[in-house]
Formats: structure tokens, C-alpha cells, sequence
């Protein structure tokens, strides 16, 4: 991966390399989102009817990408920022209400986004995995975008932080549409390719491309590693 010319859309197919990016920890915070217990959990294959496996069969590489890729590099990428000194930051989504009622009508409408996931319960909660360790920041949010549906903004602007390195799911949705704040918020938004997800991998690679270059620059976890001299 060369992230100085990949993931370019007909936008960008013609325009010039960025500068080398300058992240340096004390102004730099790791955003982790939505990446909860609710997503990972699947029923016995066995138990679920023919129309229910084919759906099933359908998110399996999702389940795979998560499993093999996006949860042990995320879990490497934090252990390299915490050493680093680098500000580690979570959002999830949750309900302050047990019936979802102060959820954002796009977590009430009908189908895959009907979520309620109230506050306290096991699957709103981020996976063990990646938990948040010691005073490091969670915001709960009802939004898709963790800029719009919490404190976050303000909580950015308290610690100095004028980068953000955005990993997760859903790249297409709550990934997404934080980048899409974050950047018309005038922060530099850096997206690790390798430490995202979304339903399919075409989703996952066509909003990347959309995404890049004009909300933020797509990297590869080794990438980033490399160019923020993190231990490996």
C-alpha cells in the first residue's frame, strides 16, 4: 500500500502527492469507534432457518476481517500510541433510556440501524479487546457522527489535539460521518485502512475512496506506524 496514491477517486486521480504528514503525539488523539460487543455477536449457524444462514453467510467476512485484521492491529495501534503518548479516545454508541427514546431518528428508523443498545448493557459495551484502560475517554453517543452526538469537540479542543487517527466501524457510516465532522471542524483526520470494517469489503474500499483526500488520508496501520516512529 502507498497511501500517498491509493484509494483516489476521479476527484483526486490527477493531483499531487500530499506532503509527508506531521502527527506529533502531544497534539495527536486515536479515536476508536463503535467497535461494541453488539457487532461480534453471532447465533449458531445450525439454529438459524435457510433465509437466516443465507444473511449469515453474508456477514461472515465481515466476522473474519474483524477477527483476523481490524481487532489485533487495533490492539497493536493502541499499544504503540499508549507507549507513544498519544491520547486514546473511544465512542459508542448507547442509549441513556432503557426504551432508546433519546436515540437520533437515525437509530429509530426501521431495519439493520434499529439499534437499542441502552448504556449499561453488555453488548453497547466496547470489546474486551480494546477496552479503554485507566482515565482514557469513552463518549457515549446517539449519532452516527462522535463529534455531533457528544462532547467531543470540546473534549478535542481541552487536550490540544489538532489530529485525529480514526479507526472502526462502520467505515461507510459512523466512521464516515465522524471523519465528515471532524473535518469541517478543521482537524487533520487520518483514517487506518487496515484497522476499519464495514458490511461488505466493497463498502469498506468504496468509501474510502470517497472519503480520501478531502476529509481526510487514508493509511495503513504499518504505515502510520512508520511515519509516527512508533515502536513496533
Amino acid at each position: 500500500m502507498n497511501w500517498k496514491t491509493d484509494f483516489r477517486s476521479i476527484y483526486y486521480a490527477t493531483a499531487p502527492e500530499p506532503e509527508d504528514l506531521q502527527l506529533p503525539p502531544k497534539e495527536t488523539a486515536l479515536l476508536v469507534i463503535d467497535v461494541q460487543n453488539t457487532y461480534l455477536e453471532r447465533p449458531e449457524r445450525s439454529t438459524l432457518s435457510s433465509n437466516e444462514q443465507i444473511q449469515f453467510d453474508a456477514w461472515t467476512p465481515f466476522h473474519e476481517r474483524m477477527h483476523g485484521t481490524v481487532i489485533p492491529r487495533t490492539a497493536k495501534l493502541l499499544q504503540q500510541a499508549r507507549a507513544a503518548g498519544v491520547e486514546c479516545i473511544f465512542a459508542r454508541i448507547a442509549c441513556h433510556t432503557a426504551d432508546g427514546r433519546d436515540r437520533s431518528l437515525s437509530q429509530k428508523m426501521p431495519g439493520w440501524n434499529n439499534l437499542l443498545l441502552p448504556k449499561n448493557g453488555l453488548p453497547s459495551q466496547i470489546v474486551p479487546e480494546l477496552a479503554s484502560v485507566g482515565d482514557e475517554i469513552v463518549v457515549t453517543k446517539t449519532t452516527d457522527s462522535a463529534l455531533t452526538g457528544t462532547n467531543l469537540r470540546l473534549i478535542l479542543h481541552n487536550l490540544g489535539i489538532k489530529n485525529v487517527i480514526c479507526v472502526g466501524i462502520f467505515t461507510d457510516q459512523c466512521v464516515s460521518s465522524t471523519v465528515r465532522s471532524l473535518a469541517d471542524e478543521s482537524y487533520n483526520v487520518v483514517v487506518v485502512e487496515d484497522c476499519c470494517a464495514a458490511g461488505s469489503h466493497a463498502l469498506h474500499l468504496k468509501e474510502l475512496e470517497v472519503i480520501n483526500m478531502i476529509y481526510c488520508h487514508v493509511v495503513s496501520s504499518f504505515e502510520l506506524a512508520e511515519m509516527m516512529g512508533l515502536a513496533r
